[in-house]
C-alpha cells in the first residue's frame, strides 16, 4: 500500500503491510467411507485395506484446516475477511461432506477411493475456485488426532489449481487408519 497516508501511531501498520501472513481456519465434519479398488481382486482389497474394506464402512470425525496466505491489508489490518472464508468453507465443503457416506453420497467418490489423501485433494478442488478473494496455501485434513494429510495444491501452484478445478482429476489410493 505504498503512498497510503497513515496518521500518527500507524507505523506498525505500515511495517506489516509487506509481510506474508498465513491464516488458518479450522472446521470439523463427520463422514463415513470404505476403501475398495475395482482394479483389485476381493482378496487383494482385503489384504491391502483390511477392515477398511468393509462395504458397510466406518466413520471419522475429521478436522479440516484451511490455510490461506497474503499480505495484511492496510485498511482492514487483515489478510482475508474471516466471515467470507468461513461462509465459503461451510457452503463448498461442510454442506457437501458432513454426515455423508462418502462412497455413496458424494459423486466424486463413487469412482475415487475416499482416502484421506484423495479427500484433501478434492477439498482443495472444491475451495480453490471459490477463494478468488485470497490465495489458498494448504489443506490439512486430520482423519484421527495422530494422522493427517497436508496438501499444498498441484505441483504447478495455486493458479493452476483454479484453472483445473473440476469434479475429479485424482485417481490415487492411500492408506487407512481405520
Amino acid at each position: 500500500m505504498e503512498g497510503t497516508a497513515l496518521s500518527g501511531g500507524d507505523e506498525t501498520l505500515r511495517e506489516n503491510q509487506h509481510q506474508m501472513i498465513y491464516l488458518t481456519r479450522r472446521a470439523e465434519f463427520s463422514a463415513s467411507h470404505y476403501y475398495h479398488s475395482p482394479a483389485l481382486s476381493p482378496e487383494e482389497n482385503k489384504r491391502l485395506y483390511g477392515k477398511c474394506n468393509n462395504p458397510h464402512g466406518h466413520g471419522h470425525n475429521y478436522v479440516l484446516e484451511v490455510t490461506v496466505r497474503g499480505e495484511v491489508d492496510g485498511r482492514s489490518g487483515m489478510v482475508v475477511d474471516l466471515k467470507q472464508l468461513k461462509e465459503v468453507l461451510h457452503c463448498e465443503v461442510l454442506e457437501v461432506l458432513d454426515h455423508r457416506f462418502l462412497n455413496e453420497e458424494v459423486p466424486v467418490f463413487r469412482h475415487l477411493i475416499p482416502t484421506t489423501e484423495n479427500l484433501a485433494v478434492e477439498i482443495w478442488r472444491m475451495l480453490a475456485p471459490k477463494l478468488a478473494f485470497c490465495e489458498l496455501h494448504r489443506i490439512r485434513l486430520y482423519e484421527t488426532p495422530d494422522l493427517y494429510v497436508d496438501y499444498f495444491g498441484p505441483e504447478d501452484g495455486p493458479a493452476v489449481a483454479k484453472d483445473i478445478a473440476g469434479p475429479s482429476l485424482s485417481r490415487r489410493a492411500g492408506t487407512c487408519s481405520g
